[in-house]
């Protein structure tokens, strides 16, 4: 199941999602009771940005390596095989000027600017949750830096979506900036929560965070509160003790 970056939500439920400008009224998304994502609490220690300022070359297979895997998630999880076939190569659209980089970004399927890409998708049932890691080497910090503000900038540009599903109806989402998990360089967070229609209610979460000139991103669908932290730690932990390796 490969997975547009950031965003998990077309492949974990087989949605058509469309991109537009419009203001709905705002609504609250129900808890689902789903396994919690947990990561043993370690320190974090920042990156000085003076050190790794040249081009770093990373590999899939690096980047594979330093990616959370189904032994280190929480019993009850299963990964999810990619299935491109089942995907619209463009599930976002924009009616909005204001929309258009959002959509830009959701619509890839790897980071803008990534030299290298390597991802993983979990789901703990078939009611979810549903959650998804990548990372894509951009070769350098300040390449990291520059694409997360960017990001942030078209968040917060974009404030509602509307999620049509197969044979569903359409489901209008409010997206906004949340506070973001503290694991990583620069992090940033938003959340998508359904506001009307069939899916009212549903909520999907996700972090965006530098690792020195990698970026990682992680998303959640149909999960718990403080999930998001957990898994972020997790996977941000991991991926700097791979991706610092000597030779790495």
């Amino acid at each position: 199941m490969k997975l547009a970056f950031p965003l998990a939500v077309a492949a974990a439920l087989s949605l058509t999602l469309t991109a537009c400008g419009e203001d709905k009224p705002e609504g609250a998304a129900a808890p689902t009771q789903t396994p919690s994502v947990t990561a043993t609490p370690t320190e974090s220690t920042p990156i000085d940005p003076a050190i790794n300022t040249a081009p770093v070359k990373r590999t899939k297979t690096e980047l594979t390596k330093a990616l959370l895997a189904l032994k280190e998630l929480p019993s009850g999880f299963s990964e999810e095989e990619d299935d491109p076939a089942g995907q619209a190569s463009t599930p976002f659209s924009a009616p909005t000027s204001k929309c258009k980089t959002l959509v830009k970004y959701l619509n890839a399927d790897e980071a803008p600017g990534s030299k290298a890409n390597a991802h993983r998708s979990f789901s703990g049932s078939q009611e979810g949750p549903y959650i998804d890691f990548s990372l894509d080497s951009l070769r350098t910090q300040q390449a990291v830096a520059e694409l997360q503000d960017s990001y942030r900038e078209a968040v917060t540009s974009c404030k509602k979506v509307t999620m049509r599903g197969v044979g569903a109806g359409s489901t209008q989402m409010e997206v906004v900036e949340i506070e973001a998990p503290k694991f990583g360089d620069s992090p940033f967070a938003f959340k998508l929560t359904g506001v009307s229609g069939p899916k009212e209610g549903l909520e999907y979460v996700a972090a965006v965070a530098g690792i020195s000139d990698v970026i990682l991103s992680v998303g959640i669908l149909a999960g718990q509160p403080g999930e998001l932290d957990g898994a972020t730690e997790a996977a941000v932990e991991k991926a700097r003790i791979i991706l610092t390796k000597p030779g790495s």
